[in-house]
């Protein structure tokens, strides 16, 4: 049995055990280490009434690492919002690295396009302004794109992450990285469906088959692990 603390706990926007120690954690290791690009697009996104889409700073800590860890040149971004994650992927794949960002709403990513094009990246993105099953679906038209890909960041509407992960797993090469954000929903996973406001059900239940799935996916050796709103890292075996 757990003790009464643990019983007590409810699910946070950090999943751990309290807000204090999230932010222990970012003032000790991650915000002395942000590029000061990254800290002024945060802090132009934080008066947005969707700031909360944002990636966190933890998350994009360790996909940094990923990314060199894994030589990773070519790179796609499903879901860019004001660019975060954008910014620090162009940040750290090399000078003649390239990315591809979806997103239907150009509008929400000009928030950080000013940052992007001052850090001196922006020569290394394609935005697309659009759905991203079609252009997934494009892309795959060209057989010299299959495999091409080192990294996938994927953010989007949660109820097609099914459906991006196949287009992805032909994309990205064997041995590539594919990360998938809010795969723990606010910690809603872990509840009844009772306990979790109706507005979350219907996400929560998205996270909840794609984890599954994911899961018993044999292509994909995985990590769920519990930073930002939870974040779902394969890496294809095959």
């Amino acid at each position: 049995m757990g003790s009464t603390n643990e019983k007590k706990m409810t699910p946070n926007s950090t999943l751990l055990q309290s807000n204090e120690l999230h932010q222990y954690i970012m003032n000790t290791a991650v915000h002395p280490r942000e590029a000061k690009s990254l800290k002024e697009l945060r802090e132009a996104t934080a008066s947005h009434p969707w700031a909360f889409f944002g990636t966190s700073p933890d998350v994009g800590q360790l996909m940094a690492i990923l990314l060199k860890l894994i030589n990773a040149k070519r790179t796609i971004e499903i879901g860019v919002y004001t660019g975060y994650s954008l910014l620090l992927t162009a940040l750290t794949v090399p000078d003649d690295g390239h990315v591809t960002a979806i997103d239907p709403d150009r509008e929400v990513y000009e928030i950080g396009l000013p940052i992007i094009q001052g850090a001196g990246v922006a020569h290394k993105i394609d935005f697309i302004e659009a759905k991203a099953l079609p252009v997934l679906d494009k892309l795959l038209e060209d057989k010299e794109k299959e495999g091409s890909f080192d990294f996938a960041f994927v953010d989007a509407d949660k109820g097609n992450y099914l459906n991006y992960h196949e287009r992805l797993m032909k994309l990205v090469r064997v041995g590539g990285l594919i990360i998938y954000d809010n795969t723990l929903w606010g910690g809603t996973v872990a509840l009844p469906e009772e306990a979790v406001p109706e507005t979350k059900r219907a996400w929560r239940a998205s996270s909840l088959e794609f984890n599954k799935v994911m899961t018993a996916d044999k292509r994909v050796e995985i990590c769920l692990a519990s930073l930002g709103d939870g974040i779902l890292i394969c890496r294809r075996a095959c």
